[in-house]
């Protein structure tokens, strides 16, 4: 198929699915093809990409949105006297060691770096790094991005986001929340979501998450992704509305990620 101006491919990589979409600024994005592989067994996901975008449209620009569990993201406080970049990398990497217990060497770890004040770092496995990007080579694609599913879903809509609101995705049964500071994240948390958590449930949790980061309580919620229907509306303790989309309930956790933050 000839490419039109603004289409590009979009992959969506989860724990043990990818899914093909193609998007477009302009029209509606759909999902062409999804696959799915067994992650237990060494060099199955590298396989399943390089089947995947062997079947797609060669020599297209290609963008990864990486399932929230095969990334690492987390706040880091600067040192008081960092004078250098190598300062702030090292704060980063100590503070991944001590929350994940890793060895940041294995992984490539980016940040909005800030020696003035917290900032959130985010990592992905070399591994899995190459993967993607050794699979996009041969098929002579531009790989114009590789981000965790979060980030693509709060920049998609952090612009309309209303004054002292918080982000929210759902995602397989995990509510990821972010507390905006400006167009700067303050923290991002993820927890589980009880089966038949409704909305006072929500508001509760969203309180708690509050507390402990020492911020106030938002009293509105934006949400993306498979919101439960449950959740909308609102009521005396937290507003809760859509982010820019209907939900996506009805699609694959791969074909989720696929297509996160683009139209439909």
């Amino acid at each position: 198929m000839r490419r039109r101006l603004g289409q590009s491919l979009r992959v969506g990589v989860a724990e043990s699915a990818l899914a093909l979409a193609v998007t477009s600024r302009w029209g509606a994005s759909r999902v062409e093809s999804e696959l799915a592989f067994d992650a237990a067994q060494p060099g199955a996901m590298a396989a399943a990409l390089s089947q995947l975008l062997g079947s797609a449209h060669a020599r297209w620009p290609v963008s990864f949105v990486l399932s929230n569990d095969l990334v690492r993201m987390w706040r880091v406080a600067p040192p008081h006297d960092a004078a250098r970049m190598a300062d702030l990398e090292a704060a980063a990497a100590l503070r991944f060691h001590s929350l994940y217990g890793e060895m940041p060497a294995q992984w490539v770890i980016r940040a909005g770096w800030d020696a003035a004040r917290p900032f959130m770092a985010a990592g992905i496995p070399h591994a899995l790094l190459a993967a993607l990007t050794q699979a996009a080579d041969a098929q002579g694609m531009a790989v114009t991005g590789i981000e965790p599913h979060f980030a693509v879903a709060f920049n998609a809509c952090r612009s309309s986001l209303r004054h002292g609101a918080w982000f929210g995705l759902v995602h397989e049964g995990v509510i990821t929340t972010g507390a905006p500071d400006g167009e700067r994240l303050e923290a991002v948390r993820a927890a589980a979501i009880p089966d038949g958590a409704g909305a006072e449930w929500l508001a509760t949790h969203v309180t708690r998450e509050a507390m402990l980061l020492g911020l106030p309580a938002p009293r509105a919620l934006a949400l993306a992704g498979a919101v439960p229907d449950r959740w909308l509306g609102g009521n005396s303790q937290l507003a809760c509305a859509l982010a820019g989309r209907p939900p996506m309930a009805e699609l694959s956790p791969a074909a989720q990620l696929a297509l996160a933050g683009v139209v439909r």
